[in-house]
């Protein structure tokens, strides 16, 4: 995996990258994996339950580190973390229901109230976001390009949608290493905006436009040399995609999972949902 530096000697590694591996969740086929993120998606927004969204979330973590994703999937913590925190003052802010708990402004009666649902529901939504980023972080990086779009192709996705799909994921990493230049070009001619956070934001407005235009010039380079090698007729000669036992085996799990939490869910005297 690549690795970037930034001016000040920051290193960050390419996010929603392709990790070449011999681990468990690499030796299943694409199909088994998109299943798997799919029904892992489901399963979270079927029950509101933290327990069995923590327990999710359990398995998610414990499935990566057996395949030897552990880590790519811990450097994005940081990031989940943030926007947890994020969603939960949101939710904190805008939602009412439940009973206070406390004030974040205790002077007088009380101001901006603090709600016990609303604590809950902004947690049951940042697991739901972390397994949600989890799960198909885990297909995007333990599976070649060419075997998620033939896999697309087999479940009678469009060309162009297929496409699109491929290009978009592609241009994650691409982007990221294309600020870290603009970045360091910026600097280069002494552009500082000053440390902090106000500097951070005062920072993005030079990188984003440069950014934002030279990747429509690449994606319209990119849209010319897709229609020029004839990739939009692949699709008539997608492959077959083999299963074997591992795939049968987590194929089972999901479904377990999502009958088991559905069976909760329909059943809320039998587990509290």
């Amino acid at each position: 995996m690549r690795i970037l530096k930034s001016p000040e000697g920051f290193k960050m590694d390419d996010i929603m990258q392709y990790v070449p591996g011999n681990g468990f969740f690499h030796k299943l086929n694409a199909m088994t994996k998109l299943i798997f993120a799919v029904g892992m998606l489901f399963a979270a927004v079927l029950t509101s339950n933290l327990s069995l969204l923590a327990a999710i979330v359990l398995f998610v973590a414990a499935l990566a580190v057996l395949s030897g994703l552990g880590k790519a999937l811990l450097k994005q913590l940081p990031l989940l973390l943030f926007l947890s925190l994020l969603l939960m003052l949101l939710t904190v802010l805008t939602m009412k229901t439940g009973n206070v708990l406390f004030y974040l402004i205790p002077i007088g009666s009380g101001y901006i109230s603090v709600t016990d649902g609303a604590i809950l529901f902004a947690a049951a939504m940042s697991l739901r976001f972390v397994v949600l980023i989890s799960s198909f972080q885990m297909l995007i990086i333990s599976t070649k390009p060419g075997e998620l779009v033939n896999t697309l192709y087999v479940l009678r996705v469009p060309n162009d949608y297929a496409l699109m799909f491929l290009i978009a994921v592609r241009f994650i990493p691409t982007l990221q290493r294309e600020g870290v230049r603009i970045n360091e070009a910026q600097l280069s001619r002494g552009y500082h905006p000053g440390g902090g956070v106000i500097g951070k934001v005062k920072q993005i407005g030079p990188v984003m436009l440069p950014l934002m235009l030279n990747s429509l010039s690449k994606a319209d380079t990119l849209g010319l040399t897709i229609d020029m090698r004839g990739y939009r007729k692949a699709a008539e000669n997608k492959r077959k995609i083999k299963y074997t036992g591992l795939d049968f085996i987590i194929i089972i799990t999901v479904i377990i999972i999502l009958g088991i939490i559905a069976f909760l869910s329909l059943n809320p005297t039998s587990f509290i949902v």
